[in-house]
């Protein structure tokens, strides 16, 4: 038989008590009826990030292509340099952190 550990204990000698339906439902809503306290201030809209307002700008990112000196990683997929890759990878590009 399970046994759950979270339920009050009882004594080997108390006998079950047969509580009435009623009671079993009071105390059911008495436990439930925590009041949550909501303070409209602490909406995500409030947080203002650090900075300008970014949200009418465009980002620029310039993508350089893949240069002789450096591989793709055939495990990980990241561009590396030649000094990270692994010895002995066998026909296989893999960097010392995949290794």
């Amino acid at each position: 038989m399970a046994q759950d550990y979270d339920a009050p204990r009882r004594n080997e000698s108390e006998e079950p008590s047969e509580d009435s339906l009623e009671e079993l439902k009071a105390r059911r809503n008495e436990a439930q009826s925590a009041v949550v306290d909501i303070d409209e201030s602490d909406t995500a809209e409030s947080f203002e990030l650090p900075g300008a307002d970014l949200s009418g700008e465009e980002l620029t990112v310039k993508v350089v292509p893949k240069q002789a000196d450096e591989f793709t990683c055939t495990n990980c997929f990241l561009v590396q340099h030649r000094s990270r890759l692994a010895s002995g990878s066998e026909g296989h590009e893999i960097c010392v952190d995949c290794a």
